[in-house]
């Protein structure tokens, strides 16, 4: 584990966000109800110089295209959203600040969501969409991210970076606990119920489902905030570099410009996809 102390500069940020998020959490519509809300805000990150986007579909699998100017790889990106929320036209900024970075042209696939598509439809299109893109590297955030590290396996990946994943869908980890009052957004409750949209009666520690039970060979390098209870999810998965930011939230990449860490966390991730 790499522990980052909390910046000074993100002092002030950090707190306003605590304070606007603290009367909504757990209140959030999760399933079809809430996607427009969820998109809406994950749409917020700021668009990177000199990528375009393009719609199209790869392997069968619709999804958009974010190019930089001069790519010289491909990368396939897994967005979050509890298996059950989320959209690749949400995701188009985030992913492209990653393919600016990494002057990587990325795919973000529109795979199956539940409770409409249950599993294995989403771990089915993932990796139909990166055989098809050429990939040599696989990204992804919160379910995305776990979702990415289930298909790591499946896949001859050189690399795969991920923010905040949700690795155990059995809901396990001690920061469940641990970190439950620190989150500002998730809940235990929450994370149970997306489980139960996304797996009906299908065994949780399927590693197709939950990768912290599972294996890989590729290596792995992962993002996660220490103020979230999917924390151990992240220092439990097995062979990879965590890095762990103090007073950070979900996801907290997708924060940039709020956040100077997230800034640092995206020039890293970068950094290592463009090893692909």
């Amino acid at each position: 584990m790499i522990g980052h102390p909390l910046l000074e500069v993100d002092r002030a940020p950090l707190a306003e966000l605590l304070a606007m998020a603290a009367p909504m959490k757990g209140k959030a519509e999760l399933g079809p109800q809430g996607r427009a809300e969820f998109d809406a805000m994950i749409a917020h990150t700021p668009a990177a110089d000199d990528v375009t986007y393009e719609a199209a579909t790869v392997g069968g699998i619709a999804g958009w295209w974010c190019r930089p100017a001069h790519a010289r790889s491909t990368v396939l990106y897994l967005h979050g959203g509890a298996y059950v929320q989320g959209s690749a036209k949400a995701y188009c900024h985030l992913a492209g600040q990653i393919a600016a970075r990494a002057q990587a042209a990325i795919f973000i696939p529109e795979y199956r969501l539940a409770p409409e598509h249950r599993f294995p439809a989403a771990f089915d299109d993932a990796l139909a969409a990166f055989t098809a893109s050429s990939a040599t590297a696989i990204v992804g955030d919160s379910a995305g991210g776990g979702l990415a590290l289930a298909i790591l396996p499946f896949t001859n990946a050189k690399v795969a970076a991920v923010m905040s994943p949700w690795t155990d869908l059995a809901l396990t980890s001690p920061s469940l606990t641990t970190r439950a009052e620190a989150d500002p957004f998730l809940t235990t409750a929450a994370l149970a119920h997306a489980a139960v949209m996304y797996l009906g009666d299908h065994d949780p520690r399927d590693p197709r489902v939950s990768p912290v039970y599972g294996s890989h060979a590729a290596p792995v390098l992962i993002h996660v905030g220490d103020a979230e209870v999917l924390l151990d999810d992240s220092l439990r998965y097995p062979n990879a570099t965590v890095h762990v930011w103090e007073g950070m939230p979900h996801v907290f990449p997708s924060s940039l410009g709020r956040f100077q860490a997230s800034a640092l966390a995206l020039d890293d991730l970068a950094a290592f996809v463009a090893t692909a």
